[in-house]
């Protein structure tokens, strides 16, 4: 079978959970990783599989560019900033697990269709990804005047990458609740909890929906739980859904939903569901794009002048 190679942009936790997910991906091989330390675990777990590897960031990466046609990019937001240019530029396809949000928010069972042939996609959040198709699943029963959701997650989960990147964390989930989620409304709040042992994700999510049916609602938020399962085997719900009338609301009603999220522990521990269900999803959005690309539905991006000069 054909398969579409891929570069890791990134040789911290996340990219290298990633390298072990991509491992077992029937449309896409792993090839190269970069990162900008070294002696990092990551770089020497993927030379370890045979990769080719390089500690000298984007510029080792685009020297190699041979090797690859999509790019997992697992830095930083402000790192993406400056490296979407250059992939770009480069002729490559961007899978963006940072906030950056460079390209368009992508949450791969709700949207990917509506961006089929971008340079560039960006999976929102951990928060994101994990909350937002339950709110466009309450939308399918009715439209969703308001959305809230609150990730708590390990504090030992949280990596320099997730701490730097707190504000842009809340300011892109709660527009991915809005854009993708449907929500007239959207907020968003991470809590991360010291405790010990560290604590599994858990997101609590409201949504105030008009004219619901609540059967209608409970088969909506039962069938994306189902789907969401196929790529992320420790996601579930942790009690039934609860639906109650709003007090004054007329026909409106509040959803309220606990979902927790297990990891597959590939590399990282099974609490870092927040890490895992990125990853998961970068891998599902990859295969996708990889489909496209072997049938001609999603072609590369146009050769394009670097803007440093670079690569």
């Amino acid at each position: 079978m054909e398969k579409i190679r891929a570069a890791i942009l990134g040789s911290g936790n996340i990219g290298t959970d990633l390298l072990h997910k991509l491992k077992r991906s029937r449309s896409l091989v792993p090839t190269i990783m970069a990162g900008i330390i070294a002696d990092s675990e990551g770089l020497a777990r993927a030379k370890a599989e045979g990769l080719a590897t390089t500690h000298e960031g984007i510029d080792g990466l685009l020297r190699q560019k041979d090797l690859f046609d999509i790019v997992f990019e697992a830095t930083t937001a402000k790192a993406h900033v400056q490296h979407a240019p250059l992939l770009r530029a480069a002729n490559k396809i961007a899978i963006d697990l940072t906030p950056a949000a460079v390209g368009p928010y992508v949450i791969p069972l709700v949207n990917l269709n509506e961006h089929v042939g971008e340079p560039n996609v960006n999976l929102v959040s951990c928060g994101g990804q994990a909350t937002v198709p339950l709110i466009y699943a309450l939308g399918e029963a009715g439209p969703v005047q308001y959305a809230e959701i609150v990730a708590t997650i390990a504090s030992k989960s949280a990596g320099p990458g997730t701490r730097q990147n707190i504000d842009e964390f809340t300011d892109t989930t709660a527009r991915g609740l809005e854009k993708i989620g449907g929500a007239k409304r959207g907020k968003a709040i991470i809590v991360l909890n010291p405790a010990e042992p560290p604590i599994l994700m858990r997101n609590t999510v409201y949504g105030v929906v008009e004219d619901a049916d609540p059967e209608k609602l409970k088969k909506s938020i039962d069938e994306m739980i189902r789907r969401i399962k196929e790529y992320v085997a420790g996601y579930r719900l942790l009690a039934k859904p609860l639906i109650e009338d709003v007090p004054n609301g007329k026909s409106k009603k509040k959803v309220t939903l606990f979902v927790e999220v297990e990891g597959a522990g590939d590399y990282l521990p099974k609490y870092a569901g927040n890490l895992d269900i990125m990853t998961s999803a970068a891998v599902k959005v990859g295969e996708e794009i990889a489909r496209h690309l072997i049938a001609g539905t999603w072609k590369k991006p146009s050769p394009h002048p670097s803007p440093s000069g670079r690569g």
